[in-house]
């Protein structure tokens, strides 16, 4: 089984798990986004790092709940039609097409706070590694990494932009939810700070390669792959890498900054060749 397809089915069961019997409204609207399906790309990461430096690694499966909440919050208000106005996620109406606008904020607002709930009641024997981390998502999550990047991106719409600001848009409205993944796991692990420094390199990079990939996407995918529309960044007047440079210069830089997560860490104590096989693919993925 490939390194992180076990650690993607234990946690799909433990987010089951926590969506069973929701008997209220906005919990149902929480449950519905969480459930939609995804590559849970970022507890998966956690999780795996985690796993390199110890084997209890499934004693932070809230924590890694809270990640996926982050992220699902996030994507549930940038649907809505003060943000990106997008009718459909994964394949289905979007959280504000089925709850109403008002039900889809709350279950966004709902899903941040009952994520930091989730990771303040992971037992750590180490309590100082677990407020670190906590903090951290805090941070990147916050208007410091994920909130700032997307802010970023709503005020640049409608303009054209200089390359190195949309990597800066990339950085934090992607690659920090990605790199704050990695690092959690890090630190919860207990690696050395430079390591920790190493892995949040490798997010930063991971991201930002992520993000170029979907850019070409959007205008190569398909519906059926992508679970949207198609083109929906040029028809909201966004700045891609494939608007800005074209779609050969946008791939070539792909390689480049996926190569560059990769270097990253390949000094790293233990065996990284899972990572680095993961960011690799991330080049020809469809979805």
């Amino acid at each position: 089984m490939d390194y992180f397809e076990d650690k993607k089915l234990i946690f799909e069961k433990a987010l089951e798990k926590f969506c069973e019997n929701q008997t209220t409204l906005v919990r149902e609207a929480m449950a519905y986004s969480l459930l939609a399906g995804g590559k849970r790309l970022r507890p998966v990461l956690f999780l795996g790092v985690l796993a390199l430096y110890r084997d209890d690694w499934q004693k932070f499966l809230g924590f890694g709940l809270g990640l996926e909440m982050i992220h699902t919050y996030s994507l549930i208000h940038d649907d809505l039609p003060a943000m990106d106005n997008d009718d459909f996620r994964r394949g289905k109406p979007t959280n504000h097409r089925i709850y109403g606008e008002a039900m889809a904020i709350l279950a966004g607002d709902g899903l941040l706070t009952e994520s930091f709930r989730q990771m303040a009641n992971c037992h750590c024997e180490n309590p100082e590694n677990l407020l670190r981390a906590i903090a951290k998502a805090g941070s990147y999550a916050g208007a410091r990494g994920m909130i700032y990047g997307q802010s970023l991106d709503i005020l640049a719409e409608n303009k054209r932009i200089p390359v190195d600001k949309l990597k800066e848009i990339h950085f934090h409205k992607t690659g920090a939810l990605i790199a704050l993944s990695l690092v959690c796991g890090a630190i919860l692990g207990g690696a050395d700070e430079e390591e920790i420094g190493k892995w949040e390199e490798f997010g930063r990079n991971l991201g930002l390669g992520f993000q170029i990939t979907d850019d070409i996407l959007d205008e190569e995918g398909t519906f059926e792959d992508l679970g949207k529309p198609i083109g929906s960044d040029e028809a909201s007047h966004k700045n891609t890498y494939v608007s800005l440079l074209g779609i050969d210069v946008a791939k070539s830089e792909a390689k480049k900054v996926i190569n560059k997560a990769n270097e990253s860490i390949s000094s790293i104590s233990k065996d990284t060749a899972a990572f680095q096989k993961y960011a690799t693919q991330l080049l020809t993925r469809k979805v």
